[in-house]
């Protein structure tokens, strides 16, 4: 078991928006102390400097390594995840990940494996599940509000697109948008339902409206998928870039059993306000609504776990059965 402290003695590795996003919330919890964050930009330093004044800074992960760490986040481009992970915890060093965890199921189960012999805390940024939308929708399930589950539908559209080079690469990406976006989408389903057995997958993939052949040199900007679950449920996804919908985003997750509904929707094109409702012929049951200031509760989870002494915890193992998933709609 890792030491606990009053707060953990964390190193940022990567520092983009996302990265700025999750350092606010820890240090507007106080649920941490910023030691180090490390990136190659200046620009980026210098605006560690101003969320953290009195953090170090350094241009690279082995210059992070030379401080006494507990934890460390990784918001670096996919390539660099796994790898990067591996060197932390191999240092005693616990890891919290932006998503994908990795590339490729292999990646993700590398990683896994190297929290486990380490006894290190090791966490992804499956940031929707701590929606309390989707939290409302996933009691409405569990408890068996809505009867038996015979199906599922979930979306992720995005008006925009990346605007950075590595993620328009499949081999640093792993792929477009299913793994950015539809990485979300089949975790919600798994979580949501359990982690049942994911018996047969079928997908497609598309580029600039072309179907893109297995394997493509290029990334696809919109895919769909059909996921056959143990228990005869099916699974629909889709998810896009720069998709015309009208409005910034279309998020939704919409879960049909045998007594009625229970779905997760976006409000206004919004990727943050969330709403989750019952459903039930032509009624609407409202079960949550916004204002709801989710987005950095999965890392102050892992930081207070961290804080309060935990080492390896196998809550993580389902992201290597969520990379499968996503293996497999790539076709590899």
């Amino acid at each position: 078991m890792s030491r606990p402290r009053r707060v953990p003695r964390l190193g940022f590795l990567g520092l983009g928006w996302i990265g700025q996003a999750r350092m606010q919330s820890l240090l507007a919890e106080q649920a941490c102390e910023v030691a180090v964050v490390a990136d190659p930009s200046p620009d980026v330093r210098q605006k560690a400097r101003e969320l953290a004044p009195e953090c170090a800074l350094a241009e690279s992960l082995d210059e992070l390594l030379r401080h006494d760490l507990d934890g460390a986040v990784i918001a670096t481009p996919s390539a660099l995840h796994a790898a990067q992970a591996l060197r932390l915890l191999e240092h005693g060093i616990a890891v919290f990940c932006q998503k994908p965890l990795a590339r490729t199921a292999a990646e993700t189960a590398a990683m896994v494996d190297a929290a486990r012999r380490a006894d290190r805390l090791l966490a992804c940024d499956f940031s929707y599940r701590h929606a309390e939308a989707m939290r409302r929708v996933r009691h409405a399930v569990v408890e068996g509000e809505i009867g038996r589950v015979y199906a599922a539908d979930l979306v992720f559209h995005n008006a925009w697109g990346p605007d950075k080079s590595w993620a328009r690469d499949p081999a640093l990406s792993g792929g477009g948008c299913a793994i950015d976006l539809g990485t979300h989408l089949v975790d919600l389903a798994l979580w949501v339902l359990g982690f049942p057995e994911v018996q047969q997958v079928d997908s497609r993939l598309y580029a600039g409206g072309r179907q893109l052949a297995t394997g493509a040199a290029e990334v696809e900007d919109y895919a769909t998928a059909q996921l056959d679950l143990a228990g005869g449920i099916s699974v629909r996804l889709a998810c896009s870039w720069n998709f015309s919908g009208g409005q910034d985003a279309v998020i939704e997750a919409h879960f049909h059993g045998t007594g009625g509904g229970a779905s997760m929707v976006n409000r206004g094109g919004s990727f943050y306000d969330f709403a989750a409702e019952r459903r039930e012929g032509n009624r609407r049951t409202p079960l949550a609504e916004p204002p709801d200031a989710w987005g950095g509760r999965a890392i102050v989870d892992w930081a207070r776990r961290l804080a309060a002494g935990s080492g390896y915890s196998p809550a993580i193992e389902p992201a290597v059965r969520v990379a499968s998933v996503l293996d497999r709609i790539y076709g590899r």
